[in-house]
Formats: C-alpha cells, sequence, structure tokens
C-alpha cells in the first residue's frame, strides 16, 4: 500500500533527510563518530564507563597474525569475530561450537580452520568496513542470550535496538533473526523487528519485510508474549551512552545474557528508522518533546520520564500455543 509525503508527516514519520540534517548534523559532532564507528574504541570505552559488554578474546590486527587465530580461540567453546568498522552486520562470524577440528555455525553449517583464516582475511582486507578501509577483527567471547527469549528466535541472538535521543530513550525495538537473515538479527535480510513499549518492554507489534507480522516464521510461537527481562537495567544502560559518546541521536544496541543480563552490543551515529514502522509510530513527536526538556537530568529521570509520556499498549494479541501432535 502506498501513502502520500502529507499523511507520513502527519504521522510524525521521521525521513532520512530530516534525521541527518536535525538531528544527526546538529547533535551529532563528526568528531565523536569514530567512538561508535569502531567497535573497539566503542568496547574499550564502555569497559572505562562500567557498561558491560561481551567479553574481548582478542584482536587480529595485520595479516601476519591471521595464522593465529584457530591457537586464539582454542580455549573457548564458541566465539564470534566481527569487523571493527563493520555496519549492518556483515561480515559477522558466529561459531556456537567446535568439534575437532570443525567449527560450527548456528545453522549447523561446518567451517575448518582455513575458513576461518579467510574470513579474518577478508576483515582485514576492508571487505566488510565503511568505506572499503583496512579493519580490525575482533574476536569476542559468545553471548549466553537469555533462554526465555528462545521460542523467539531462529539460530541466532536477538538484539534491542534503543534510539537515545539527548539521553532520552525514545523508541525502541527487538530484532529477531530468521532463516531468512542467516540466523542475524538484521531487518533488511529478514528478521521480524518488533515494537516495544518503552514504559514496560512488553511487544507492541512485528513486522518482516515491511508488513505486519503476529508470530514468529520458523518457531511459529507467538509475538504478543514477548516481554524483555531487566528492561529497566537495559534503559538505563542504553540511556547512559549519551554521557559516555557525547551523541545526541544515537542507536544503541542491547543483548540480554543469561549471566551477566543487559549488555552493550555495539552503537550506531547514523541509526535507521526502520523502528518506525515496527512501532507503528513516527519518532518527531517523541523527538519534538525531548527537544523542549531542560538539560542536565539525571539517566534515571529521563529513563522515567521517557516511561511515563511514552507509554503505549500493544496491537498483537496474545495466542494460546497449541503443542504440535507427536
Amino acid at each position: 500500500m502506498w501513502t502520500t509525503p502529507g499523511r507520513l508527516r502527519a504521522k510524525g514519520i521521521v525521513g532520512m533527510n530530516r534525521r541527518n540534517i536535525r538531528y544527526i548534523g546538529r547533535y551529532n559532532d563528526r568528531r565523536l563518530f569514530p567512538l561508535v564507528d569502531d567497535k573497539l574504541k566503542t568496547k574499550l570505552l564502555a569497559k572505562e564507563y562500567g557498561i558491560t559488554t561481551p567479553a574481548l578474546i582478542g584482536t587480529i590486527k595485520s595479516q601476519f597474525e591471521v595464522k593465529g587465530v584457530a591457537r586464539m580461540v582454542a580455549p573457548h567453546p564458541g566465539f564470534v569475530i566481527k569487523p571493527a568498522k563493520g555496519s549492518g552486520g556483515k561480515g559477522i562470524l558466529v561459531i556456537e561450537r567446535v568439534e575437532g577440528d570443525s567449527y560450527i555455525k548456528p545453522s549447523g553449517a561446518s567451517l575448518n580452520h582455513v575458513d576461518i583464516e579467510r574470513h579474518v582475511s577478508n576483515i582485514l582486507s576492508g571487505l566488510y568496513s565503511l568505506g572499503g578501509s583496512p579493519d580490525v577483527a575482533v574476536v569476542e567471547a559468545l553471548i549466553n542470550f537469555d533462554e526465555s527469549l528462545s521460542v523467539y528466535t531462529y539460530e541466532g541472538v536477538p538484539d534491542i535496538r534503543v534510539i537515545i535521543f539527548q539521553g532520552y530513550p525514545v523508541m525502541a525495538m527487538m530484532r529477531l533473526s530468521t532463516a531468512a537473515s542467516d540466523g542475524k538479527a538484521n531487518l533488511h535480510q529478514g528478521a521480524v523487528g518488533v515494537g516495544l513499549d518503552i514504559a514496560s518492554g512488553g511487544a507492541l507489534r512485528g513486522v518482516q519485510f515491511d508488513r505486519s507480522r503476529s508470530d514468529h516464521p520458523d518457531t511459529g510461537h507467538e509475538l504478543a508474549s514477548l516481554q524483555i527481562p531487566g528492561w529497566q537495567t537495559l534503559l538505563e544502560l542504553a540511556a547512559g551512552c549519551f554521557e559516555m559518546t557525547g551523541l545526541g541521536y544515537l542507536g544503541t544496541d542491547m543483548v540480554l545474557d543469561r549471566d551477566q543480563g543487559p549488555m552493550l552490543l555495539e552503537l550506531n551515529a547514523r541509526p535507521g528508522l526502520a523502528i518506525q514502522m515496527a512501532n507503528g509510530e513516527g519518532l518527531r513527536p517523541r523527538l519534538d518533546l525531548i527537544e523542549r526538556q531542560p538539560p542536565g537530568v539525571s539517566v534515571e529521570e529521563r529513563v522515567a520520564f521517557a516511561q511515563r509520556h511514552f507509554a503505549r499498549r500493544g496491537e498483537l494479541q496474545a495466542v494460546e500455543q497449541v503443542p504440535c501432535p507427536a
């Protein structure tokens, strides 16, 4: 279904031009972009500010070091290799377990040490980096994601995107990996986006490939019952990234670890706008309200303000799950 620019404006939808000029251009100092464009710098900065991130196993910075990757990951049952300057989930390799000389992906596909070395070499050459510049391979410990969320995702760790504006959480969604997205939480590749109520962390509505969705396409589980554990802590961690980076318009990507709770995965100084579709609501009224607030408000007060003003009821209807016959 098509609509008009006027209708989109009436619904408060923010387009790319407004996002780039009004919010990113005005509130994000370009000198600060490297803090979030480089995942290694983000990780080190988060550690300085006491914000939990996945454990760093090591880094590979030159082709000379590539042969050492197998030795680096040997003590770990699973791991993730990602480009420090990658974007959109490109170049992220998740190894769920190691069986002898085989590295097993969440899909069950098997790689050998030559495949791993080739992938790291491609990262270093800039195959996945912004602008194709030489990169660094970051090796992290595997996230033990909260088992209560396993029915909502397929062969991958779901993540939570929270848009932070002037330190206030203004909109959130969870991205659920699917077979179509190859186990990655990337909406453009076919992951399911679920809008989340800022007040409670409960599901509002679901979308996949820009169409409404009420269940997960692979697990068949309904989305209405989705509720994010540790929601208050997650929002406060996300809101605290404003002070950490100095960026006024920011996308924070969070994950839920079974043992450590909410943790920061990465940050984005140019967050996409699909979150509006997942929520069925435009960003502009919320951003306008935040612009009228005074500076110098604490993290806890900012989160409480957002929860009071941006609370919503979900559009999804809870459906009783009927077990499949044996």
